[in-house]
């Protein structure tokens, strides 16, 4: 299995993984949905240096088309994690607290995001001539975007956050 193949696995599964546990109601807690993005981030922070030292030794150095590809599809990843935010139904419940749950746009956007991500993921490859860079990039995307989403939903929380005075 080529790197390329085993990235769009691993992909694929987290992605699953994500949807599935978007869709199910939960509650909206205060550090609880960033621990995964931060754990992402670290192992992308790692996963790109790895990448980009690797294309050095391979005397692939990195131009500035690379990193401006890669740049872009961190800030891509963003851009979809505030937009999906947006479709995220948060609400309070009297006896649950503020919970939130996605919807079925949610899932139609973490599926565009991850073809998005695909495609880039390729492009930057190409432009290093390695297939390395822009399969790395993967945490550090999901990261970005997930923790976006949450952040936003979180202060969308915060309006539901004191039960409402009769």
């Amino acid at each position: 299995m080529h790197t390329t193949e085993k990235s769009a696995l691993i992909a694929v599964l987290l992605v699953a993984l994500i949807i599935r546990r978007q869709l199910r109601t939960r509650p909206v807690r205060r550090n609880g949905s960033l621990v995964l993005p931060i754990a992402l981030g670290g192992l992308g922070a790692l996963a790109i240096a790895f990448a980009a030292a690797s294309a050095a030794e391979d005397d692939h150095p990195l131009t500035p088309l690379p990193i401006a590809l890669l740049a872009a599809s961190l800030a891509v990843a963003a851009g979809f994690g505030a937009i999906r935010a947006r479709t995220v139904r948060v609400w309070r419940d009297p006896e649950a607290g503020v919970l939130r749950k996605g919807t079925p746009a949610t899932t139609a956007l973490w599926l565009a995001s991850a073809t998005a991500h695909f495609a880039l993921a390729l492009w930057i490859d190409h432009a290093t001539d390695t297939t390395a860079l822009g399969t790395a990039s993967l945490y550090a995307y999901i990261a970005i975007g997930l923790g976006t989403q949450n952040l936003l939903v979180r202060g969308r929380a915060t309006t539901f956050s004191e039960p409402a005075a009769a």
